[in-house]
């Protein structure tokens, strides 16, 4: 693991400082009026149906508790169903297929250093060490299909270790948890809105508030319901990288110029409604743009796969008036997004390029992708360097000079100018016909959030204690990711710490 110097460290400690006194001071225990009558009564309550809410209910349903679980919005998995689709996993049978060595350690060493050391390392470790085991309960009690011929790799990632999913997006999941639910006799109810966590005066958290036939985004809408939680209440409500608003009071860099990969539901009311009640709210201004995505397209959109699963691993990324790469392609979100708004508030652009045989890969374990890329024109297809250079406006004689520094890299297996990991199946770049995109970082993952222990209890701002019966899970919550989400690891975070949530829950005494 990286070793900070003292001077680094002092730095890292004063910036961690200010985020916690910069933290909601929000009152300590929170005393709402209990309903004179509650309309219905389960053991647990989970808000949000997501990777983290299905597998917080389904634990809990396994464990012999009753579970509602509610969702805000018209449809199922809010930002899991529009997920890229893939986890991070060391030890799959699929990573020791194509040879790569890893560990949790090494994956947890990964996550600290590109999160700045402001990661949580019990967090880090315990999440990284469920990771696999939790892979394989995806596949024997959801049966989730994996792509099986390779892994694939995120920046700030030492080795490949992203399994992904066959139907190249976060749906696999969620729908597969929907059917293990319904199995179990549950089924989430949408368009029901979390409008008051209801903690009492002895500081338990009894149970919710909601409007049942919520119309996004009207909170007055619906009609008012009061859900009793004999055991607790899970926080699975995911991040608000949509709320402009909210976002700004955050990180003022924020605003509506910028874009958002997240559903339109994903906005801030539970954020405000936890840090109401008393939850400490830790590292919620560190804010993740994801660089890779293309102004063509609204939201997530599909060009990623190109520029992430292609170009930054067997291609080269390049800004327009010079053709140099200007970047580690594998260097963590947060230094790639931050270098390209460079280049784009200096009027430039910047590109993902990769060769047919770069793009080969991703044919395989996405089929029929690229075809979709190409009709939606996201990503662009030449038959030679010098049309594609003509065609996107790119400095020619740079981009040539681009292409033979990484060709270097490749036959040295080091690259020399940016350091970028070289993975053993890259070929030197040189066969046509050619493709591109041009990415633009858009809002993307919210790594603060509720500070929750290692079972993931929600803790209370005034002496970090337990806020009895809440919990939280995901990207509700804040400690795993640092300064940095590596992706593919909130699949991870979610899935891990929301089954640790439904199965400490499921032991709670019931209050009534």
């Amino acid at each position: 693991m990286t070793v900070l110097s003292r001077r680094d460290w002092l730095k890292t400690a004063a910036a961690g400082s200010a985020l916690l006194a910069g933290a909601s001071a929000s009152h300590a225990q929170c005393t709402d009026p209990m309903p004179a009558k509650w309309d219905e009564t389960f053991d647990v309550v989970v808000i949000g149906s997501g990777f983290a809410g299905l597998a917080a209910a389904i634990e809990a349903r396994l464990a012999g508790a009753s579970v509602c679980v509610l969702e805000k919005m018209r449809v199922h998995g809010g930002n899991s169903s529009i997920n890229g689709g893939i986890m991070g996993v060391p030890g799959t049978p699929m990573q020791k297929k194509q040879g790569y060595e890893d560990s949790p350690e090494l994956m947890a060493e990964d996550m600290i250093r590109e999160g700045a050391g402001m990661n949580h390392p019990d967090k880090v470790l315990h999440m990284c060490r469920e990771a696999l085991p939790t892979w394989e309960w995806t596949v024997k009690e959801l049966g989730v299909e994996w792509v099986q011929e390779r892994v694939s790799q995120e920046g700030g990632h030492s080795v490949p270790r992203c399994a992904i999913l066959k139907t190249g997006s976060g749906s696999e999941i969620v729908n597969k948890e929907l059917k293990k639910l319904e199995s179990l006799g549950v089924k989430p109810r949408l368009r029901t809105y979390l409008e008051r966590i209801v903690r009492d005066g002895d500081g338990r958290v009894k149970g919710v508030k909601v409007r049942e036939g919520y119309r996004f985004p009207d909170a007055a809408s619906g009609k008012v319901k009061y859900i009793c939680a004999r055991k607790g209440v899970v926080l699975a409500h995911g991040g608000f990288g949509a709320d402009v608003a909210f976002r700004k009071i955050q990180d003022p860099k924020l605003t509506e110029k910028i874009g958002t990969t997240c559903q339109p539901g994903a906005t801030s009311e539970c954020w405000r409604e936890a840090a109401r009640i008393g939850c400490h709210m830790i590292q919620t201004d560190w804010i993740q743009c994801a660089p890779w995505s293309a102004p063509q397209e609204k939201g997530m959109g599909i060009a990623l796969f190109f520029a992430q699963g292609a170009a930054a691993m067997y291609g080269v990324w390049v800004e327009d008036k010079g053709g140099k790469r200007f970047v580690n392609e594998l260097a963590n979100r947060k230094v790639r997004s931050d270098a390209i708004m460079v280049y784009l508030n200096k009027g430039g652009h910047c590109y993902a390029v990769a060769d047919a045989v770069g793009t080969k890969p991703m044919t395989v374990s996405r089929p029929g992708m690229l075809e979709k890329m190409l009709e939606r024109k996201c990503v662009r297809k030449y038959e030679t360097l010098e049309t594609l250079a003509e065609g996107e406006k790119i400095n020619l004689e740079g981009l040539k000079a681009s292409i033979a520094e990484w060709n270097e890299a490749v036959k040295a297996g080091k690259d020399a100018h940016f350091g970028r990991y070289v993975n053993k199946h890259a070929k030197p770049m040189g066969q046509g016909p050619w493709y591109v995109s041009e990415m633009v970082p858009k809002v993307h993952h919210c790594m603060g959030g509720i500070y929750t222990n290692m079972q993931a209890q929600a803790m209370d701002i005034e002496g970090d204690r337990l806020i009895p019966g809440l919990y939280a899970a995901g990207e509700a919550t804040g400690g795993v990711h640092g300064a940095v989400r590596l992706g593919s690891c909130a699949v991870t975070d979610c899935i891990v710490y929301g089954r640790i949530a439904g199965r400490e829950v499921a032991k709670e005494k019931p209050w009534c």
